[in-house]
């Protein structure tokens, strides 16, 4: 009776042994599959990086250690008018990418890369009829659809509506189009008013640069590119949208590096 007693229990233990083990296998798989599932489908060519030519500093000084230089104005002027790019904005890009650059010195995010994504996002804060004052503040809420599982992801409320006006779903908001509960994680001040807020150019732009420059990301690689940008917007669309528009950029400026 005692023998008998003993091979149920360990077969009890072997049945219990084997289920715990499927489950870790299965856990484990599934989370492998997540892992792959936050890196693109493909890997496109990067587009060239684009450099701004900056404005000069008082006393004649070129460059200096831990400072973000404005574009020089006449290049401003010109390279806005040879893209389309609203002024105010590509002021924004070009120092966006200056000071996270300097912040992440292995990204080497180009200006033009950023532009691409307010583009593609907004049109540069034009999304809805609105435009940027000279503030770089959008004119309009800049807000886009609720994300209600129809057509997009679901993505419950998780501001109480306070940047998007949606106590229900949340929405994409600002000229480069965060969501309240990334904004809250990734959101940066660039215009030193201390506030972070999406709906400014100056900080949008600074915030979408240094989450594209995350994780020590390097953007001067093909890899490191389509990840980034995939990051941002997990479709193989948007990689070629904005890979087409900053690769037109730099063209259209004929600053490539």
């Amino acid at each position: 009776m005692t023998d008998s007693r003993d091979a149920v229990l360990r077969l009890r233990r072997l049945i219990v042994f084997c289920v715990v083990t499927v489950c870790v296998i299965t856990g484990a798989s599934f989370w492998a599959l997540q892992q792959s599932g936050a890196d693109a489908s493909v890997v496109l060519d990067r587009p060239p990086r684009s450099e701004a030519k900056l404005e000069t500093l008082s006393g004649g000084i070129t460059s200096a250690v831990n400072i973000t230089r404005n574009a020089d104005a006449g290049w401003l002027a010109q390279a806005a008018a040879q893209t389309g790019i609203p002024a105010r904005a590509l002021r924004a890009y070009v120092a966006a990418a200056g000071a996270t650059n300097l912040a992440s010195p292995g990204c080497g995010i180009g200006w033009n890369t950023v532009a691409a994504v307010g583009f593609v996002e907004s049109r540069h804060g034009a999304y809805g009829g609105g435009s940027l004052d000279s503030a770089g503040q959008a004119s309009g809420p800049v807000v886009g659809p609720s994300l209600d599982g129809n057509g997009f992801a679901a993505i419950a409320d998780t501001d109480a509506g306070a940047l998007d006006g949606d106590s229900r779903w949340d929405r994409a908001v600002g000229p480069m189009q965060f969501i309240p509960s990334t904004w809250e994680l990734a959101g940066r001040d660039g215009n030193g008013d201390g506030t972070a807020d999406p709906f400014n150019i100056d900080d949008a732009a600074l915030s979408a640069a240094g989450y594209l420059c995350a994780h020590g990301r390097n953007l001067t690689t093909n890899n490191g590119w389509t990840q980034a940008v995939y990051s941002y917007n997990q479709s193989d669309t948007y990689l070629v949208q904005v890979r087409d528009q900053a690769t037109a950029y730099a063209k259209l400026t004929g600053a490539i590096g």
